[in-house]
């Protein structure tokens, strides 16, 4: 076998290099998209992991609140108790960092004891500089940069201060901390606490163990109270990977969608090199080589193929993922890993399944054409005739049973939150819409055969179709599987993008809002007095506090985030929220809170509509609170927190926890007032009282348009994959034609001999190619529509855990449909001008 292919097959790919690279370059980009998708996640996820593990500590436990800060009185508590060997309080807050010309920086501020960080997180422990006293360990004013942080103050060169509310505090950078990650400071407990307002309470308390203890034996769950939980630094880092597991899935798949149509490439490329050496196979045949020798030296072909294109992926592949992480880091236009700069992370094993991923790829596009050439009747293949067996009727159970298959699979539920059923049914729809396309094209072929037979080019090209589906099937396969991708691509985007903007329109009320600079932290507020001035200011009508937390229902995902904002009733909430099911009417028991959830606390915490929610009340800090009795009365879809999210009225929130911080206000102009006049109002206001910096302002406009331009960017990677997906489609089509035409040369000679003109000869074959181009767009807008409903509602939501409405673009979808079958007539009739410049006589003579 490696003789033959050193030289039978060598001379084939000497002789037609360009044909031989596509098949390659098809593998490659499939490898390479899927291995670079791969490396900037992996990289991402362990450079996250580390440096979250260094910031949180490697302690050997930490205890925080479910929600909310921890009183310190815990500290002496756990230092006490038997088996604790030291006990580190740690309070960690998001600040701006102020340098000489006004220059922001958003930083962690991490507030440590000098003397037990070191024993328990000693990447947080403050390094001195030559420069600085002893004491500046202590001294209130004292910072410690990580190395991202010093990057920034080096290029400052002055005085720097850090601000909290409308406080701002000179501060000295001292020296270092090795805590790699995003910016980051270092300060003494005592000072930051100061600094914070937060006297009395701390973000966690790091626990190192004495040999030999465990967790339950240091501190009995009895003795644990339900809103807070120990844990170890490893949960904090599975939290994280939970965070972007689902968005990685997804992009890794669309990025084995290239490997898919990569296959189809290599199958017509093979189709076609295997039509054109039928008398080279066959005289082989003659000469001994056996049909099983003959489909593996074809096999060979391919995995040569295979191999080439996934080396090059592999680089390729490796290069793209470095590039990526240079300029845009590991966030992947997710969000999820924002502020961190991942070295690349190769790894050896993932190389070697995306490289075994390519050559299976290969080894399937290359499997039909491997069967021809094994089920090839010599004698007839060395007179040109080729072969014509029929299609068993075994295929056609065998696409019945896969579509039966795919839509089963369909209906289970995800694997460890993953929808792999979905993906393997999207698959299996694929594979059987392509092995049911000789039934679909015999029954549309009989009913054109009436019209066609009227007129003669119209006559041979619908009956030989008619006579030979099974090979008009084969031609359409590329058109079909690659039409279908883009057309589920199209409708899923579209699906998505129009309920989003439904979604920001309910959404988004207020013509007007305004945030807290930096976003909602811990600590952090809107001034009690800007909230009382912007209330009374007369180019105000009426203003919406609004508020949003973090709580930990579920120590094993992600936190949910609450959302405090005003509720006046359930009709007031089903006007402002995008609901789903609900709000219920009924009247709650006494001591009962009404909440709103997202479709994910559905799927992720049982929040079911009309159920109570006690995981909402053991997260709770407040000691009112937690004694509250919660109660589902909506759901609602929430497209931009994927783990859920929960709504409680303000009122209530504030009765039962004495809280009533605002980060945001959605602003409702008086009559006769813009929205740009308002905003002037407020700004005098703040910069009458100091807080011009707290602030930012968004209209509703430009957030829904930002929102709508950063969905589009997402999904611009859709476009590329639909390009691709096309044009190796017609690739397919040009590659079949061509070998049908090498196949069918004495006929168009014949066809010659009775009187037809070149132009005759060529309108067959356009008409052939408009027929089949017909049939496989049909085909794979039937098909793609299908895909498209398990990726809009099975995929999606057991992916993200929400729902979108189906919408099909029609006018899109037929522009799509049209293009594929005027470029595939255009390229059967490009195919077939090989056909007719051959001499006619000599075609007819070489059948004699």
């Amino acid at each position: 076998m490696r003789a033959l292919l050193l030289t039978f097959s060598w001379q084939e790919w000497r002789h037609h290099p360009w044909r031989t690279l596509a098949a390659v370059v098809a593998v490659m980009l499939g490898v390479a998209l899927a291995f670079a998708v791969h490396l900037i996640n992996a990289s991402a996820l362990d450079e996250f992991a580390r440096a979250t593990g260094q910031v949180q500590g490697q302690p050997d436990v930490a205890l925080r609140a479910r929600q909310g800060l921890l009183p310190d009185t815990w500290l002496d508590d756990l230092a006490a108790r038997p088996g604790v060997a030291l006990a580190s309080p740690v309070l960690e807050l998001p600040l701006q960092l102020i340098g000489p010309q006004g220059q922001r920086l958003a930083v962690r501020v991490v507030g440590v004891d000098a003397l037990r960080v070191a024993g328990v997180t000693p990447a947080l422990m403050p390094q001195l500089a030559d420069d600085a006293g002893r004491l500046d360990l202590f001294a209130p004013d004292a910072v410690f940069a990580n190395p991202a942080a010093q990057r920034v103050i080096d290029g400052w060169a002055g005085a720097l201060q850090l601000q909290q509310g409308l406080d701002r505090r000179p501060v000295r950078r001292v020296g270092h901390v090795g805590a790699p990650g995003a910016p980051l400071l270092v300060m003494d407990i005592a000072a930051l606490q100061d600094l914070a307002g937060q006297g009395g309470w701390l973000s966690r308390i790091d626990l190192r163990l004495q040999a030999g203890q465990t967790v339950n034996g240091v501190m009995p769950p009895a003795d644990l109270p339900p809103n807070l939980l120990l844990e170890a630094p490893a949960a904090v880092s599975e939290r994280s990977g939970q965070l972007s597991r689902a968005y990685r899935v997804n992009l890794t798949v669309l990025a084995l969608v290239a490997l898919f149509t990569g296959a189809f490439l290599v199958f017509s490329v093979l189709a076609l090199s295997v039509a054109r050496r039928q008398p080279q196979l066959a005289l082989l045949g003659v000469l001994g080589l056996t049909a099983r020798q003959r489909q593996t030296l074809v096999m060979a072909e391919a995995a040569v193929l295979g191999t080439a294109g996934s080396a090059a992926g592999l680089l390729l592949g490796t290069g793209l993922a470095w590039l990526a992480l240079r300029l845009a880091g590991g966030d992947l236009g997710g969000g999820y890993f924002s502020g961190v700069a991942p070295a690349l992370q190769w790894s050896a094993p993932a190389a070697l399944l995306y490289g075994v991923l390519g050559l299976v790829a290969a080894l399937v596009g290359g499997w039909w054409p491997a069967r021809s050439a094994a089920g090839l009747a010599p004698a007839q293949a060395l007179k040109g005739l080729g072969s014509t067996a029929p299609a068993g009727r075994w295929r056609q159970g065998l696409a019945a049973g896969l579509l039966v298959l795919a839509v089963l699979l369909a209906l289970l539920p995800p694997v460890a939150g993953i929808p792999l059923a979905a993906y393997v049914s999207v698959g299996l729809l694929l594979l059987g819409g392509v092995a049911a396309l000789p039934v679909l094209v015999g029954l549309l072929l009989d009913r054109l055969a009436p019209w066609a037979g009227r007129h003669v080019l119209p006559l041979l090209a619908v009956e030989r179709s008619r006579r030979l589906r099974q090979t008009a099937a084969v031609a359409t396969s590329g058109v079909v599987a690659s039409l279908a991708l883009s057309v589920a691509l199209t409708v899923m985007v579209a699906s998505f993008r129009d309920s989003v903007t439904r979604w920001l329109d309910t959404l988004l009320p207020a013509p007007l809002y305004v945030r807290l600079a930096g976003g909602a932290a811990e600590g952090q507020a809107l001034p009690p007095a800007l909230l009382a001035g912007v209330g009374a200011l007369p180019a105000v009508q009426r203003l919406e506090p609004l508020r949003t937390l973090p709580l930990l229902m579920d120590p094993q995902r992600p936190a949910v985030t609450l959302i405090v904002r005003p509720l006046p009733g359930a009709d007031r909430a089903a006007g402002t929220l995008p609901m789903v099911s609900g709000p219920l009417r009924d009247p709650l028991p006494p001591g009962t809170v009404a909440v709103y959830a997202s479709e994910a606390m559905v799927d992720l915490h049982g929040a079911r509509l009309g159920a109570d929610l006690p995981a909402l009340a053991y997260a709770m800090s407040a000691p009112a609170a937690r004694e509250a009795r919660y109660r589902v009365v909506g759901i609602w879809r929430d497209y931009a927190r994927q783990h859920g999210s929960l709504v409680i009225d303000r009122d209530d929130f504030t009765r039962l926890t004495g809280d009533d911080t605002v980060h945001d206000l959605a602003i409702h102009p008086a009559e006769g007032s813009t929205p740009e006049a308002t905003r002037a109002a407020i700004e005098t206001l703040a910069r009458s009282q100091g807080a011009e910096s707290l602030i930012e302002f968004a209209q509703a406009s430009q957030i829904r348009a930002i929102s709508l331009r950063i969905f589009d960017r997402s999904f611009a990677v859709t476009t590329w994959l639909q390009m691709v997906a096309i044009g190796i489609g017609l690739f397919g089509v040009a590659a079949s034609f061509s070998a049908q035409v090498l196949a069918r040369q004495r006929e168009f000679g014949l066809l010659a001999h009775l009187g037809l003109t070149r132009r005759q000869i060529l309108g067959v074959v356009a008409l052939e190619g408009l027929a089949w181009t017909t049939l496989g767009a049909l085909a794979g807008l039937l098909l793609g529509l299908a895909v498209s409903v398990v990726l809009v509602h099975v995929v999606n939501p057991q992916s993200f855990h929400w729902t979108m409405d189906l919408v099909l673009p029609w006018l899109r979808l037929i522009a799509l449909c049209a293009a594929v079958v005027l470029a595939g007539t255009a390229t059967a009739w490009i195919a077939g001008r090989a056909a007719a410049s051959r001499d006619a006589v000599q075609a007819v003579k070489q059948d004699w």
